[in-house]
């Protein structure tokens, strides 16, 4: 298949065959599926060379293209992220099956008996930038799910997305589940995106994972239902109760270990209490450690910041960059994330039990954190084995996407030849 080909029918093709192979995995038992995930794992792990050999050509094509060092990071795979991947499919492998689980079980006076059970949603199309590991949560959370999912990687992962797709597709041959269960979109022209926004008689829903840009462009655009996942504006309010020591180790850690995800901090909020102690300690340790500190009038008097200017708020910089400002106090640095923050992961430092129920409360975001790095804001850490993505609208998913948020519902009612008066 070339980029030439007809995208449009090649898409619905795949959309055809999705629809075919959803319906077999939705009867699918538990067993199969945990084989296929435990095969893919095992032939992820035997066929790692390929792997570094596929995601090497991924690389030349970032650095060419002109990839950040953030964004070239999030594309790399090495043997510790292929370990991470091969974790991830295991750990998925050996969660409860959701399909089936019984949500809810009641009796009616009128003799019925009402059960709400877990059930695939069908087929679900997966839009992603860069990072190649979601191929193998994406493909594995869907599988578990007993969905059929078509996944769009981004062009600059295309070739290690194919690597991780041909083992996905081993371990269901192996499992003997249909190979049309986890479909990789075999080409990098954009024309495939806007297809599968429109494919209403196959897709169930669109889950995009990426930039701004990405998002935006399906939510615009999509006729599928979508589970958003939105940039991650992630924001850092230090309290005047802040312990200094756990400050210091939260936010560098939230900054730095790394920069191009989604959980990554984007905004030090500093009430002004602290602004002189532990606010300049903690910028200092920052610029230290090699980040470009974007700071308000107040902070900006700290060597070695830069000032900050108003298109500082709001952003995500997914790089060694932070902004940083003062507030008053919590209402301050709430009002703030409000009005530039993504409704991805917030976090407040505090010792102060009120002043943190204050701060969860009141905020509206996805994941919200008490003295804890914002970088554990994934599936995985959230012992889901793996993520598809944050969502972070407010319908049926919300926070990390696994596996039981990719079931939908139904009904089970059962009578005694029962009719109603």
């Amino acid at each position: 298949m070339t980029d030439n080909e007809d995208i449009p029918r090649m898409m619905a093709d795949m959309g055809a065959r999705a629809k075919a192979a959803s319906a077999q995995m939705a009867v699918a038992d538990a067993e199969r599926k945990h084989a296929a995930l435990i095969s893919a794992a095992d032939a992820v792990w035997a066929g790692r060379e390929y792997i570094y050999a596929a995601n090497a050509e991924d690389m030349k094509f970032g650095r060419e293209k002109g990839l950040s060092n953030a964004m070239l990071d999030r594309l790399k795979l090495d043997e510790d992220r292929v370990r991470g991947i091969v974790d991830g499919l295991r750990a998925i492998a050996e969660q409860p099956d959701p399909v089936g689980e019984v949500m809810d079980d009641w009796d009616q006076p009128s003799g019925l008996n009402i059960r709400r059970v877990r059930t695939p949603l069908g087929v679900i199309g997966v839009i992603y930038e860069s990072r190649p590991n979601v191929t193998a949560d994406a493909g594995a959370l869907c599988l578990k799910a007993g969905n059929a999912v078509i996944l769009r990687g981004g062009s600059e992962s295309f070739h290690s997305s194919r690597a991780l797709h041909n083992f996905l597709q081993k371990g269901l041959r192996d499992a003997n589940l249909p190979e049309d269960a986890i479909q990789l979109v075999p080409v990098r022209d954009r024309a495939a995106v806007q297809e599968m926004l429109t494919m209403t008689d196959t897709i169930d829903v669109i889950v995009p994972r990426g930039g701004k840009g990405l998002v935006g462009l399906v939510q615009r655009e999509a006729r599928v239902p979508v589970f958003a996942h939105l940039e991650g504006i992630v924001h850092i309010y230090i309290d005047k109760a802040a312990d200094p020591e756990k400050v210091l180790k939260v936010v560098l850690n939230a900054k730095t270990r790394r920069t191009g995800i989604c959980g990554a901090a984007e905004c030090l909020l500093i009430h002004r209490d602290v602004a002189q102690t532990i606010g300049q300690g903690v910028i200092r340790a920052l610029i230290d450690a090699g980040v470009d500190v974007r700071a308000d009038a107040t902070l900006s008097k700290i060597t070695g910041t830069s000032a900050a200017g108003e298109d500082d708020w709001g952003r995500e910089y997914l790089d060694m960059i932070i902004a940083a400002r003062t507030v008053d106090d919590i209402d301050g640095a709430i009002t703030h994330i409000r009005q530039f923050g993504s409704n991805h992961t917030d976090c407040i430092l505090t010792e102060d039990e009120q002043t943190a129920a204050k701060f969860m409360n009141s905020l509206d975001s996805a994941i919200i954190m008490h003295n804890a790095s914002t970088q554990f804001a994934d599936g995985g850490e959230f012992g889901m084995g793996a993520e598809i993505g944050i969502a972070t609208g407010k319908m049926h998913a919300r926070g990390p996407v696994g596996a039981t948020q990719l079931t939908s519902f139904k009904y089970l009612v059962t009578g005694d030849g029962t009719v109603r008066a």
